[in-house]
C-alpha cells in the first residue's frame, strides 16, 4: 500500500491523506474516511519518508543519572504521558550518576538527530554548559535551574527550609543534616543552605556544622547516619537530602536502640513510598517530580513548534508531609 492507493479507497486526494499522516488539517469527514482505510488495511507510512519530508524523527531524548529511583521514575512518567498524547517516541539514556555520560549523551543524541532532550540533570559542570549553548536540537533541563536555558526546577532551598523550621517548632534544638554532594546544585547546595539558614536564623549557628555528605542510598544513609552521630554527639533530630537516605538512617537508629520519634525525629525528601512505609512514617517533603515531566516536555513541544513567549523557566512548589498534619506551598 502507499498514499496514492490510500486516497484512492478513501475517496479523497493524495494531499489529504498526506496531512492526515503529518497532523495537518482535514475536515472530520475526510479524517475519519482515511482512518477507516488505515484500520481495515493496516497501513503504516515510512518512518524514514517522513522523517526525510519533515525534517522530523518524532523522537525525542532523555537522559536520567538513573533508574532505581522513585522520583526519577515519576519525572519519566510524566514525560512520557505527554509525548505519548504528542506522538512522539522516548530514547531513555541512563548515565548511572556519571556528568561524563551526560555529556557523551548529549552529543550522541545530536549525531542521532532527535527531534529534542530533555535532561534530567544532576551536576552541570562547565562542559555542560558549553555543549548546551552550542547545541543543535532543544534541550529542556529538569531539576536544575541553568539561567539562559529551559529548565523546570524546585524550590529546594525553601522546601529544605521549611522542613527545618518545622523541627525548630517542634522543640527540636539539636539538629544534623545529611547533604548530597554540593556539586549538584539542587539535591546538595540549595538543600543543605536552606537547612543553614533557617537554623542561623534561630540563632544556633553552630548547628550549621552539623552535616555530613551521603550518597543516594539507603546503605550510604545507614553508614553517614553513624558518622554524624559521632561527629556531633546527641541529636534530637536529623533532616536528610533525600528520603532513600533518612531510611538508611532510621535502620541505622532502631539498631542502636535509638526510638523515633521520641528521642532522634527524621525526616527526608520527595515524599516516596520509602518514606510511607517506615516505622513510624518519615516526615518528608512532596515535590511535584511528575508534574515537571509534564511541563518539560510541553516546554520542548512549544520550542519545536517554534512558538512566541514560551516559557523557559519554571519553578514548582512543594508541601511538607508530615503524618496528621501536612503544610501546602
Amino acid at each position: 500500500m502507499n498514499i496514492a492507493e490510500i486516497a484512492k479507497l478513501a475517496g479523497v486526494s493524495r494531499a489529504a491523506v498526506s496531512r492526515y499522516f503529518n497532523d495537518g488539517y482535514i475536515s472530520e469527514q475526510k479524517r475519519e474516511q482515511i482512518r477507516k482505510v488505515v484500520e481495515e488495511t493496516g497501513y503504516r507510512p515510512s518512518v524514514q519518508a517522513q522523517t526525510l519530508r519533515t525534517k522530523k524523527t518524532k523522537m525525542v531524548g532523555v537522559i536520567v543519572p538513573k533508574i532505581a529511583s522513585a522520583s526519577i521514575g515519576k519525572v519519566v512518567e510524566g514525560i512520557l504521558s505527554v509525548l505519548n498524547e504528542n506522538g512522539y517516541q522516548m530514547l531513555l539514556a541512563v548515565t548511572q550518576n556519571d556528568p561524563k555520560k551526560e555529556l557523551e549523551y548529549l552529543s550522541a543524541f545530536r549525531e542521532k538527530q532527535v527531534d529534542g532532550v530533555i535532561l534530567v540533570a544532576t551536576v552541570l559542570t562547565l562542559e555542560h554548559k558549553r555543549m548546551l549553548k552550542a547545541g543543535s536540537v532543544p534541550v529542556v533541563i529538569v531539576g536544575q535551574y541553568l539561567d539562559g536555558h529551559s529548565c523546570v526546577f524546585h524550590d529546594d532551598y525553601h522546601a529544605s527550609y521549611d522542613l527545618t523550621r518545622l523541627f525548630l517548632n517542634k522543640g527540636r534544638r539539636n539538629l544534623g543534616y545529611i547533604s548530597a554532594i554540593e556539586q549538584d546544585q539542587a539535591v546538595g547546595a540549595e538543600r543543605y543552605r536552606g537547612f543553614r539558614e533557617a537554623v542561623s536564623e534561630a540563632g544556633l549557628n553552630e548547628l550549621a556544622q552539623n552535616y555530613v555528605t551521603a550518597a543516594f542510598s539507603v546503605a550510604s544513609g545507614y553508614e553517614m547516619a553513624g558518622e554524624l552521630l559521632k561527629k556531633c554527639g546527641d541529636l534530637d533530630g536529623i533532616i536528610c537530602a533525600t528520603d532513600t537516605m533518612a531510611a538508611g538512617v532510621m535502620q541505622y537508629l532502631n539498631e542502636q536502640g535509638k526510638k523515633v520519634p521520641e528521642q532522634i525525629l527524621v525526616a527526608g525528601q520527595g515524599d516516596s513510598e520509602m518514606a510511607k512505609v517506615t516505622e513510624p512514617p518519615l516526615i518528608s517533603v512532596h515535590y511535584a517530580y511528575e508534574k515537571s515531566g509534564e511541563i518539560a516536555v510541553q516546554m520542548l513541544m512549544d520550542l519545536l513548534g517554534h512558538k512566541e513567549g514560551v516559557v523557559r523557566e519554571v519553578k514548582l512548589g512543594y508541601h511538607l508531609v508530615d503524618p496528621g498534619n501536612d503544610l501546602q506551598k
